[in-house]
């Protein structure tokens, strides 16, 4: 996990960043507001992010401001890291959009129990998130599932009622039979189609993206090992039906 440092002060920042490498994370260290706000709009930018509330150019809690503006999908958990502990600083700092704060001199094992809980609330959203797409796959499914099964019953019944009249040392016999190759290998695509129970993508062409089939349908286990590709199955999503 990537995590944006905010910090003018050298020392501070290089103690932060080594705290945060110890305990496993990817840092990205700016040493002014502006820094880190231009850190912030990028798409691969941290989601979470730790700001000294005074800083040059920008303090912490007008960047906590611009971007809650900025109303992204995913979402950044900001601490802001201050000397100021009264209440009215305390208040100021949320209602600007920071989650949390850590007081200055931090100590080591506050911070990192802070940002262990800026973790789990990412980690919570981001599986929301993957329910959500889930959720949207299985519907769209099932919707298409729906619309092919009529259409390739009709082909295929057609192309069964027609090889029994059509002589087998007939072209049109061999073109019957790869007719009903091509419609069994559809109802194939239909019913993984059907067995959808995770999220999983696959690069197409200059850099779109499009569900993998294979990997998302119960057919093939997930591989990753990795919590952002396994998405549990919702109790309340239809796998089978068809729901749209």
């Amino acid at each position: 996990m990537k995590i944006l440092i905010a910090e003018d002060d050298a020392v501070s920042r290089r103690l932060l960043e080594r705290k945060l490498a110890v305990w496993g994370y990817q840092v990205v260290t700016c040493s002014n507001g502006t820094e880190a706000w231009a850190v912030l709009q990028r798409e691969d930018s941290p989601n979470l992010a730790i700001l000294n509330w005074m800083m040059p150019e920008m303090d912490g809690v007008q960047i906590c401001r611009e971007v809650r503006k900025l109303k992204r999908r995913d979402y950044v958990y900001m601490i802001l890291l201050t000397a100021r502990d009264l209440k009215e600083d305390i208040i100021e700092g949320i209602e600007a959009g920071a989650d949390d704060y850590v007081t200055k001199p931090f100590n080591p094992h506050e911070l990192n129990v802070r940002v262990r809980a800026g973790r789990r609330i990412l980690d919570m959203q981001a599986e929301l998130m993957q329910r959500e797409k889930l959720r949207g796959v299985v519907e769209m499914a099932g919707a298409t599932c729906h619309e092919f099964n009529q259409p390739m019953q009709v082909i295929t019944g057609y192309s069964e009622l027609l090889l029994k009249d059509v002589p087998e040392s007939s072209p049109l016999h061999e073109r019957l039979l790869k007719i009903r190759e091509a419609t069994a290998a559809m109802a194939q695509i239909t019913t993984k189609l059907q067995q959808i129970t995770r999220y999983e993508t696959r690069e197409y062409f200059a850099g779109v993206r499009i569900i993998d089939i294979e990997k998302s349908s119960r057919g093939e286990p997930d591989k990753s090992g990795t919590e952002d590709s396994q998405a549990e199955k919702p109790d309340s999503l239809p796998v089978c039906g068809w729901t749209s």
